[in-house]
């Protein structure tokens, strides 16, 4: 068993009105903001501070002990700060009022903070965000209820997430609620549900110093929200495939309490229900591939008989044993020690026992139909970089692989299409050949997607300026090239969907 601390977890912060907006009001005027707190560590700290190391910002907050640096060194790097320097930092809440919201405990002439508070911004918005203190400063494992801050995955969901104006949005599994500030700038109301409810202690905190009302419940996954409806669902949920073995710590934050892939899986097989008619819903997940088997032979299964249309992009693939590496080491257990061995053996045991092969990881976007339809489906890879905001992608994509899917062929071909305004080619061919022997066209933004070009193809894409419809440009194109126009439209109509699924065709 991996050792962990035998002290309880600190109560989480409480809500007190007065007090949160003395602290929030403190927070800015300290100018305790991303940039602000960037610009004192300066751009090495704040680097390493940003990949979880601490002692570059411990010594660029030694001295002088500023607001700023007084806050980072108390909050985030779990140092013990003298009263009168917090209280220089925060002159109108005070070491009382701190210790009131229980954010920290008095020690002698020292404040110890008992949660991480760190700020979190967005283009519009600038927020502070609790959680639990990570091992940066605890300098322990994490306890099996720890409530995790802002980390990769939660951020890869929020720069995912469409932002267009709905009434009503869902926050499955908040966590800390980060979520839930995101979708208040674009939604009328908000559920958050999580089955901690410490998790929950911390959204409701964050949620009172950001100043929204967010309707918090208790529970797993849809069972809180049973029978009703929305617009919208976002979910980082527990998705880490853990095993089921008492030998092996569960942290409620990343493990669902099920086995292999389950959480996902029923998840996206039980979310239609929770969907208005048109209703989106977006999460994160893993999943598991079994040998002789691909990823779109899990998503066909997982998908099948489901009224939903998909699109899952596939942004990574580790084997077991990288699975096991990660994994076995998070919460503070050190690699290499037989803790660690130990832990990574149970889950090469784990994944032995289905026969995995593989384990992706990715977004899945879900929508339920307007109309009677077929629902489409779109299994993508994306390895390498994306665009910096998903979310307008994703919703652009949605709109046209939904227009797709309710028209005709015949309807594409009447279409005047435009290359988009971030497409280039690219042509590569022997020295001293008259012709390219490889035609790449590459998408600058989105998935950037890179499609190689037949003639066909790129002769189209040559012509294809929003003036002309795209059957009078095959039909041209047939005519020059001497081909049957029919086996032209043929060929061409497939690659032209593709290209206006993903935007490079607009």
């Amino acid at each position: 068993m991996v050792e962990q601390s035998g002290s309880p977890s600190p109560a989480p912060p409480v809500v007190d009105p007065a007090l949160v907006a003395r602290l929030r009001a403190d927070l800015a005027s300290a100018g305790f903001t991303v940039d602000g707190v960037a610009e004192r560590l300066g751009p090495v700290a704040a680097a390493a501070l940003r990949r979880e190391q601490r002692l570059p910002a411990l010594l660029a907050t030694a001295a002088p002990l500023d607001p700023v640096a007084a806050l980072v060194r108390f909050f985030t790097l779990g140092q013990p700060v003298a009263r009168a320097d917090l209280e220089a930092a925060l002159p109108t809440l005070r070491v009382e009022g701190v210790a009131a919201l229980r954010l920290a405990r008095l020690k002698g002439d020292e404040v110890v903070a008992t949660c991480d508070l760190r700020p979190y911004a967005e283009d519009a918005h600038d927020w502070w965000v609790a959680s639990d203190l990570s091992e940066l400063a605890t300098r322990a494992p994490l306890r099996p209820d720890h409530v995790l801050g802002i980390g990769g995955a939660s951020t890869t969901l929020a720069t995912w997430t469409i932002r267009h104006r709905v009434d009503r949005a869902l926050d499955l599994g908040t966590g800390c609620g980060v979520q839930a500030l995101h979708l208040a700038g674009h939604t009328g109301s908000i559920v958050a549900t999580d089955i901690s409810e410490r998790a929950l202690a911390f959204a409701r905190f964050n949620a009172a110093l950001a100043g929204l009302d967010v309707d918090l419940r208790r529970g797993d996954l849809l069972d809180p929200v049973a029978g009703e409806r929305f617009s919208l669902i976002v979910s980082n949920p527990p998705f880490v495939i853990t095993p089921r073995a008492d030998d092996v710590p569960v942290y409620e934050y990343r493990d669902g309490g099920r086995s292999g892939d389950a959480i996902v899986r029923t998840l996206v097989r039980t979310v239609r229900d929770a969907l208005e008619p048109g209703g989106v819903a977006q999460l994160l997940g893993n999943w598991e591939v079994p040998h002789g088997r691909t990823w779109r032979d899990v998503w066909g299964d997982w998908l099948a008989g489901i009224d939903l249309d998909a699109w899952v992009v596939q942004r990574e693939v580790q084997d077991p044993a990288e699975y096991a590496e990660l994994w076995s080491r998070d919460g503070g257990v050190v690699p290499g020690s037989s803790a660690h061995e130990r832990l990574g053996a149970a889950w090469l045991r784990d994944f032995a026992s289905r026969d995995v092969e593989a384990i992706g990881f990715g977004v899945v976007t879900l929508q339920r139909p307007l109309t009677e339809r077929r629902p489409w489906r779109s299994l993508d890879e994306a390895p390498g970089p994306v665009a910096a905001q998903m979310g307008p992608v994703i919703e652009a994509g949605l709109r046209a692989r939904t227009w797709l899917a309710e028209h005709t062929d015949e309807d594409v071909l009447a279409v005047a299409w435009a290359c988009a305004a971030d497409v280039t080619e690219e042509r590569h061919g022997r020295p001293g050949a008259d012709d390219p022997s490889v035609i790449i066209v590459r998408q600058g933004g989105g998935l950037r997607r890179a499609v190689r070009a037949g003639t066909l193809l790129a002769a189209y894409l040559g012509v294809a300026d929003g003036e002309l419809a795209a059957a009078t440009a095959l039909d041209a194109i047939a005519t020059v090239l001497g081909l049957d126009p029919a086996a032209v439209r043929a060929e061409l109509v497939p690659q032209i969907r593709d290209l206006v699924a993903d935007g490079l065709l607009t």
